[in-house]
């Protein structure tokens, strides 16, 4: 595939807020949220809080998910069938809407790993350019 046309295909769909230690704003493409969401699911089912806690944690406070961001994001990949959700009581205390990744899911998480490879090598060879 020609340079161009790789860029081009990268998944630019719109942005999405976080915020950063520092508390400044880092914006991301909402490629990245998804796969963000489908790899946190890799590890099991779980609800809304439980996977931006994890994102959280895993990136050492870098990416902190904003609700907003989150549950539209859930509920898209919920509609793509990407993601099956259920309501369950697993404490005794309320019910949570807990979240799994599906088999179209999982083929779905390595596009969106790939696409984000492509964008990383292509980001690398414009850094790569203008050092030369």
């Amino acid at each position: 595939m020609p340079k161009k046309q790789m860029v081009e295909s990268l998944p630019f769909r719109g942005r999405i807020s976080t915020m950063t230690r520092d508390r400044e704003k880092t914006e991301l493409l909402r490629g990245t949220l998804d796969m963000l969401i489908l790899r946190t699911l890799l590890i099991g089912p779980a609800h809304g809080h439980q996977i931006a806690k994890h994102i959280r944690r895993s990136t050492d406070d870098v990416l902190q998910v904003e609700h907003g961001s989150l549950y539209p994001a859930l509920h898209r990949l919920e509609r793509k069938e990407w993601l099956a959700a259920k309501w369950e009581n697993r404490d005794g205390k309320r019910e949570l809407k807990y979240y799994r990744l599906t088999p179209a899911g999982r083929k779905q998480l390595a596009v969106e790993e790939s696409k984000w490879q492509r964008l990383v090598f292509a980001i690398a060879r414009v850094d790569a350019r203008a050092e030369t």
